[in-house]
């Protein structure tokens, strides 16, 4: 899973990157115009209350990769329409965006547009997104129907009349995912790497003294916004594991905005974990939401999905109960499924196969 973050210039985007991966990128002027990458691990209680039963020699959590992407620009359409690099090629691949809205003032940290609105800046990055898309899908559409007209491709007339209505809803100011496209025209479409096609999760970086306002009073009004002080996770990310408790209660905070973000994440893009358990690792694996016992084979190895024969299922609240998979099994919780079994998060699996 793969998420871009985005936002101004000294919005702190960074600043947010540095607290979500743990990482030391420099901010500021003397970090512009870099590309950041890093990986965040998903914190999971599940996975420290089965280690601490089966005490394996590792444990390994759900991990979310984080690309901090700089160059986007203010919904000005002379900065977003240049051409083959509309799309940041970083951008192409994420799953999802991660949208930086600055509602924090420091006069020595001057704001790009001269004053500090979120509402106002959300509405220009996205706006950037928009006319970035357009740029592309107006350089396709111009190919796209001089080889409709000589080839009569059936594949490329369906792209074409995918790509209008694209067309039709980046023209009225609207982005991709408005444009109704069918399941199919989606999959079509996917290598364009539109960017408001992409789900959107927007976190308001707040001043510390504003982490306990919502969104909404700090100007935002969109669903699922986090609220967060980027330079006080960044601290909190650097301190050792004894010391965060504290830092937390004294800004009345009860975890890490690295753990609000990434749920959040999960949330939007759909995304769940199941769990392994044994003396050698117990593990948290990602999968969608729906996916079944087989696709879930598939995220350990190939091979457990090529083989797959059955799957052990037992919930990790009710393997906790017992204590034990003799305990779960005594209580009918541990059972037998097929391929087709939905998984649900919190599953413990063990995959019986055959290859």
């Amino acid at each position: 899973m793969k998420i871009g973050i985005i936002g101004l210039p000294a919005s702190g985007k960074t600043t947010l990157f540095n607290a979500l991966t743990g990482g030391a990128a420099r901010t500021g002027a003397y970090g512009g115009g870099q590309l950041h990458v890093g990986v965040a691990q998903v914190a999971d209680p599940r996975v420290d209350a089965l280690a601490a039963i089966f005490k394996p020699r590792k444990k390994t959590y759900a991990t979310v990769d984080f690309a901090d992407v700089p160059g986007l620009g203010t919904g000005e359409e002379g900065s977003a329409k240049r051409g083959a690099d509309a799309i940041p090629p970083s951008l192409q691949g994420a799953d999802a965006l991660l949208l930086v809205a600055r509602a924090f003032g420091d006069p020595g940290v001057p704001h790009p547009k001269g004053s500090v609105n979120p509402a106002r800046d959300l509405a220009g990055v996205r706006l950037d997104l928009i006319l970035r898309d357009m740029a592309v899908a107006e350089r396709r559409l111009e190919r796209l129907e001089r080889s409709v007209a000589l080839k009569k491709d059936p594949a490329e007339a369906a792209e074409l009349a995918a790509l209008k209505r694209v067309q039709a809803s980046l023209d009225e100011g609207k982005p991709v995912s408005s444009a109704g496209l069918s399941e199919e025209e989606v999959h079509r479409l996917r290598g364009f790497g539109f960017l408001s096609a992409k789900p959107l999760l927007v976190a308001v970086n707040a001043g510390e003294e504003e982490i306990a306002r919502t969104a909404a009073e700090l100007g935002v009004a969109e669903e699922g916004a986090v609220v967060l002080c980027a330079r006080l996770e960044e601290e909190l990310a650097q301190l050792p594991e004894a010391e965060k408790a504290d830092f937390l209660a004294g800004y009345g905070l009860e975890r890490p905005a690295r753990d609000r973000v990434v749920r959040a994440s999960f949330a939007l893009l759909g995304r769940i974990c199941f769990l392994t358990v044994g003396e050698d690792e117990v593990r948290s694996w990602p999968i969608r939401r729906g996916d079944t016992a087989l696709r879930a084979a598939g995220a350990i190895h190939s091979d457990l999905e090529r083989g797959f024969i059955r799957a052990e299922v037992v919930s990790c609240e009710d393997f906790m109960r017992g204590g034990s998979m003799a305990a779960a099994r005594d209580k009918g919780a541990l059972r037998l499924e097929g391929k087709d079994y939905v998984v649900k998060d919190g599953d413990i699996l063990n995959i019986r196969f055959n290859v």
